[in-house]
């Protein structure tokens, strides 16, 4: 494969408009810009939102509710199904081997949840738990511990 094969074709491809070049190109003299006015002139035009001096709709609309966006944690949740899978036969799992086998984001906080069903016991370590997938994972003989979740980036 080469770069001159690839589609569309040069020639399948739309020329671009070239304004100001002749009245013969049909965008000449004015560049299909009309007579004067803001929208002829170079940089003109109104920015996005702008309603011609009226009160723009999203200053007219009145503000609502709070958002606390910066301070959200966001957990990265992996069900017992998918650790008895990814980590068969080891007998205690902790935060670095979850982030080494991709099952998580790196540094992202972790939450266990409940899919699955644990027949061998299982040392887990983890930020959360769910209160089932803990309750799985103590009957199972297995043991959970809950680290403190950093708080989110500023």
């Amino acid at each position: 494969m080469q770069l001159h094969n690839l589609f569309p074709f040069p020639e399948e491809r739309k020329a671009r408009r070239r304004v100001g070049r002749g009245g013969g190109s049909g965008l000449g003299g004015t560049s299909g810009k009309g007579h004067k006015g803001q929208n002829a002139r170079s940089g003109g035009g109104v920015r996005p939102g702008f309603e011609g001096g009226q009160m723009p709709l999203q200053r007219r609309l009145p503000k609502h509710g709070f958002k606390n966006a910066l301070f959200k944690v966001t957990y990265d949740v992996i069900n017992l199904d998918m650790l008895i899978q990814a980590f068969e036969g080891k007998d205690s799992i902790t935060l670095d081997d979850i982030y080494a086998r991709g099952l998580a984001r790196m540094g992202a906080p972790v939450k266990i949840l409940s899919r699955g069903e644990l027949k061998a016991a299982l040392k887990v370590e983890a930020h959360k738990f769910s209160q089932a997938a803990a309750e799985k994972i103590r009957q199972a003989g297995g043991e959970v511990n809950e680290l403190q979740a950093a708080p989110a980036a500023e």
